[in-house]
């Protein structure tokens, strides 16, 4: 972890278990992350990702289903993403050595013998699994050196309401530390600075905000409520005349969802920040809505209205990462700043479980009322 991240960690009383969360560059692993998007995917082609910093190769077999390897022949290291697809079949190009694609297991060393008595059948390139969802390909993350869990949980899928819904993907890079990342996913007090425009916010709008936080599975919940008066794109679903309802949710290791819901409209997203590097991240954002199915142009719209936002977002994770080189000292305040602590509790608390073998134990107890101005 970079010493910034580590800074407001000591700021703020780090405990043992919060030290703990800092390990491994401050990267979750036996987690699912997006690697790429499904149509970048095609045809005998093999696309290189990076995630917590393992290299990937990604490709599809003659079946049309996804597959994750380690991009390294276990021969000579040599990056299999220089070598083909044959079907189901990963060649690399140094000595021909193939593996089977979704199970990374050798079929062949061209270079062997009769006399050799090396058992092909025990020799892997590493492998991950693959799955998609939303648009993308997500991949199952092993701590390394690790064996996979006998059941692996599912792959994460967008919330949906009805059958017919328009969708669009964004996604762009930020510079930093997954830990800033994430914690400026969530900050709830830099819209009116960062977010300023006419039709969203100002910094003539800010006004107290309270709202009720409570504890989900692996994160926290910002309770359905009414959304702020001060944010217009909400009051044009005034129109339909139903109660407005919105529900935020941050889940372990990396996922904003917002759900907004009208009467029988609504509009759902999530937003991940998944670790490339340990100072580079990646957001990637989806949405899907029923909303205003007759209004011309309204998914370009939507699409110009997210990559602004994401744009906002770079730009200010760019000049904060000009500051962080430095190494200053951070501070996290009360309350506009506790779901960035509560981030930080939620690592260590389920790094713990993870070393002890016991439940994991949520650094919220209940429900709590938070106040913040923007």
């Amino acid at each position: 972890m970079s010493e910034a991240a580590r800074s407001i960690l000591q700021a703020n009383g780090e405990t043992a278990q919060e030290t703990a969360a800092r390990t491994d560059a401050g990267f979750l692993w036996d987690f699912w992350y997006p690697a790429a998007r499904s149509t970048e995917i095609r045809g005998q082609k093999l696309v290189t990702a990076m995630l917590l910093e393992v290299p990937l190769v990604l490709g599809r077999t003659s079946e049309g289903k996804a597959f994750a390897m380690r991009d390294s022949c276990p021969h000579r290291g040599i990056p299999l993403s220089y070598g083909r697809l044959d079907g189901n079949v990963v060649e690399c190009c140094y000595h021909g050595w193939r593996f089977e694609a979704c199970s990374g297991q050798c079929v062949e060393i061209p270079s062997l013998s009769s006399q050799d008595k090396l058992k092909v059948e025990r020799v892997f390139a590493g492998h991950y699994p693959c799955k998609e969802r939303d648009g993308y390909v997500w991949v199952y993350m092993n701590a390394p050196g690790s064996k996979l869990p006998e059941t692996i949980p599912a792959a994460p899928a967008l919330t949906v309401f009805s059958n017919k819904y328009k969708i669009t993907h964004l996604s762009c890079e930020l510079p930093s530390h997954i830990d800033h990342g994430i914690i400026g996913l969530m900050d709830p007090a830099h819209g009116p600075f960062v977010h300023q425009s006419w039709w969203w916010r100002t910094r003539h709008s800010i006004q107290e905000k309270e709202k009720i936080f409570e504890p989900i599975e692996n994160g926290f919940r910002m309770r359905a409520h009414a959304p702020s008066a001060n944010s217009a794109p909400y009051k044009l679903l005034r129109v339909y005349g139903e109660p407005i309802i919105t529900t935020i949710d941050f889940v372990l290791p990396n996922m904003r969802f917002e759900q907004i819901r009208c009467g029988p409209y609504w509009f759902s997203s999530r937003a991940t920040v998944t670790p490339v590097r340990r100072d580079l991240c990646r957001i990637d954002f989806v949405a899907a809505w029923n909303i205003f199915p007759w209004v011309p142009f309204l998914a370009s719209s939507v699409r110009s209205f997210a990559r602004r936002f994401l744009r906002q977002d770079q730009e200010t994770m760019v000049k904060q990462a000009v500051g962080l080189k430095h190494n200053p000292n951070l501070m996290l305040i009360d309350d506009a700043d506790r779901p960035a602590k509560w981030y930080f509790q939620l690592k260590a608390a389920h790094l713990e479980a993870k070393r002890t073998g016991a439940s994991m134990i949520h650094p919220l107890d209940g429900p709590i009322t938070l106040r913040w101005r923007s």
